[in-house]
């Protein structure tokens, strides 16, 4: 028993690879993790309208994208993008493999964030925007202010799960071989770890990540439950009435 203690939950160890966890490693891990979220959000929202699209020229190129990094293995995606590019001398980003990783993540995620907004654009009833074309809007505007909105709430706790999804994946962004300064939680531990011949460093990081997706996953679960409870407050009512004043004035 006591050599289980030690090897997983050694306090000298765990308080000493801490200090980096905290400071380099959960930055390190929330810059990456958000900022392949914003890019899985906007890339992942231009694929849902292709899909949902009734040119095949449109939809089907996004549903193979969107089946080709869904079928994929994180960690080769990552690699093939991260070490692929740079190897064929396409460097936008320079020669760090920080930001392949940041790339890497986001266009994995756009294709699960897709999936997520087109099944939630789609869950809305056709209905209305019928009623939106009637009162004289485009089919862009009909779309952009009353079905997409609405979609996206309906989905939003999937989007958080999401998020939080890409935040444990970050822990495969190592194979990219960051620097000193770049490194996430995974490798932090993982390289003291190595040099200490004990565990204790991993469960410390596995302890951080906690940290960000136990309180996550809670919130997501409230807010899923006040969803289906009609209590989070909606908003798309009022660009429904913005727009029948708008065209009752007109």
């Amino acid at each position: 028993m006591n050599d289980f203690i030690d090897m997983f939950f050694n306090p000298e160890l765990i308080l000493k690879v801490l200090p980096d966890l905290v400071a380099v490693g959960l930055v390190n891990t929330l810059i990456l993790a958000i900022s392949a979220t914003l890019i899985a959000l906007l890339i992942g929202m231009l694929i849902a309208m292709a899909l949902i699209s009734r040119h095949r020229w449109l939809s089907w190129p996004a549903r193979v994208y969107v089946d080709l990094l869904r079928g994929l293995p994180v960690i080769l995606t990552i690699f093939l993008i991260g070490q692929g590019l740079p190897y064929m001398g396409v460097q936008p980003f320079g020669p760090s493999a920080y930001p392949y990783g940041i790339v890497s993540l986001g266009l994995i995620g756009s294709a699960y964030m897709a999936e997520i907004f087109r099944s939630g654009i789609q869950s809305i009833h056709h209905g209305q925007l019928e009623a939106a074309r009637a009162l004289g809007m485009s089919y862009g505007t009909a779309m952009a202010r009353i079905v997409v909105p609405q979609g996206v709430r309906n989905v939003f706790p999937a989007l958080t799960n999401q998020f939080i999804g890409i935040v444990k994946d970050t822990s495969l962004v190592y194979v990219l071989g960051l620097a000193v300064g770049e490194r996430e939680l995974y490798r932090i531990g993982q390289d003291m770890s190595q040099r200490v011949g004990n565990l204790s460093p991993l469960v410390a990081a596995g302890l951080v990540y906690l940290l960000i997706t136990v309180p996550l996953t809670y919130y997501v679960n409230w807010l899923d439950k006040r969803l289906r409870t009609g209590k989070v407050p909606v908003i798309i009512e009022d660009a429904v009435d913005t727009t029948e004043s708008e065209g009752a004035h007109a």
